[in-house]
């Protein structure tokens, strides 16, 4: 048995030759040895079979006659017992003969089961229909080892106008229910538009609300990433500057270095300069002025000379004046004398006040004789060693002015005690 298709090869009982075996062997979807004059071959087709069923002017269960046409789908099973049962049944037989079998069954299933239904069943059901037909035939085509694949309605009609009033009826009520769903969807529609829209503005809202959010979080991150990057160009620049500060003080110090070593030789030549610069003043200024001063104090040696020889000659002018004039008074100091010893007398009376008294008497009279030669001088030179100052002539003329005193007036300063101890821490 082959339909020319390859498929699994599965061996069954095949009808034996001519020598009398009754042996069987079934061969599908393969090849088998065939002996010649000795083995009998036939064949079966196990291709799909399309059967097209018509049931016309069949009642239904209300009596409304239809004409239904439908279309099955068979073939022979390949079971080993369907197959065997199906090679009794149709070996021998075209293909068209073994649909005439099939058709015929299946038409009588149809039209007993088109007595049972009404025909609003028919025709608002067609799969239904269909599906209780081929549940209905399947045993009896099953039996011939025939399995239906598939039957549906291809079409349902009649020639009474019985389904084209139902369908007008139909049509109005589905009309009507139409306008109903049209206005109930429309209705919905709307609700269902305000409740999206609303949906749609909640989550617009939402949407907009995260976005915010993110935007926000995007600024304070981009804030923080900038307050961060600020701080670290702020410690760069710091560092950086810092850097730069060190470096500068890095070139100060050396600058100062500089600087020292430069004041050192600065400071070197300066005492350099200052060593010539004494030297040229030790020999422009400081030896001409000793040969100055030499010049002068020669000079003012010379004149005090001069002028003690003049004072000498001057004082031995006057002595001699003196003693002429003391001639004259001889006799009048003889006489003074006698008074002024009476007078003496008198004051060693009074003790020492008396002649403390006489003596101040006489001090003034004696310092005019003794600046009367004074006044005749114009200028007085002062002479003295390197280390004499004026004090010390001060006091060398105050110790000698009682023996100039005493040479000429003849009056012993030195024997009063008031003039004595003001001159004796002198001599």
């Amino acid at each position: 048995v082959s339909n020319g298709h390859p498929t699994p090869p599965h061996p069954t009982p095949h009808l034996g030759g001519c020598c009398g075996s009754d042996y069987k062997q079934y061969v599908f979807g393969g090849w088998a040895w065939a002996w010649w004059c000795i083995s009998d071959t036939q064949r079966l087709s196990l291709e799909v079979m399309t059967i097209l069923c018509r049931c016309e002017n069949i009642e239904t269960s209300e009596g409304v006659p239809l004409f239904v046409t439908g279309v099955a789908q068979v073939k022979i099973m390949t079971e080993k017992e369907l197959l065997a049962v199906a090679c009794e049944q149709f070996l021998g037989k075209n293909v068209q003969d073994i649909k005439n079998v099939v058709l015929q069954t299946l038409e009588g299933h149809l039209r007993s089961i088109l007595g049972t239904l009404t025909v609003e069943q028919i025709y608002q059901d067609r799969d239904q229909f269909a599906k209780l037909v081929r549940e209905v035939a399947a045993p009896d085509v099953g039996r011939m080892g025939i399995e239906i694949l598939s039957f549906t309605i291809k079409d349902v009609y009649d020639k009474v106008d019985y389904l084209s009033s139902l369908g007008k009826t139909q049509t109005a009520v589905v009309q009507r229910d139409a306008d109903i769903g049209v206005a109930e969807a429309e209705r919905d529609a709307g609700i269902r538009e305000a409740e999206c829209k609303k949906e749609m503005l909640d989550v617009k809202f939402m949407a907009d609300t995260k976005i915010a959010d993110s935007k926000r979080a995007f600024e304070l991150q981009k804030s923080a990433f900038s307050e961060e990057v600020n701080i670290k160009t702020a410690e760069a620049q710091l560092a950086y500057e810092l850097q730069g500060a060190r470096e500068q003080q890095k070139i100060r110090q050396e600058e100062i270095e500089i600087e020292v070593v430069q004041r050192k030789k600065q400071i070197a030549v300066e005492a350099q300069e200052i060593l010539r610069t004494d030297k040229e003043l030790i020999a422009t200024v400081h030896r001409p002025a000793e040969a100055e001063a030499h010049r002068i104090q020669q000079i003012a040696e010379g004149e005090k000379v001069k002028q003690v020889l003049l004072a000498q000659a001057e004082a031995e002018k006057i002595r001699k004046i003196g003693e002429a004039e003391a001639a004259v008074i001889e006799a009048m100091g003889k006489a003074e004398a006698e008074r002024m010893k009476l007078k003496a007398e008198a004051y060693q009376k009074y003790g020492d006040a008396a002649k403390m008294a006489l003596v101040l008497e006489a001090l003034p009279q004696i310092a005019a004789k003794i600046s009367a030669p004074l006044t005749k001088v114009d200028e007085i030179v002062v002479l003295s060693g390197d280390n004499s100052t004026v004090t010390s002539e001060v006091n060398r003329l105050l110790a000698e002015l009682p023996a100039s005193v005493h040479a000429l007036t003849g009056v012993d300063l030195s024997k009063i005690p008031l003039v004595k101890k003001a001159t004796g821490a002198q001599v």
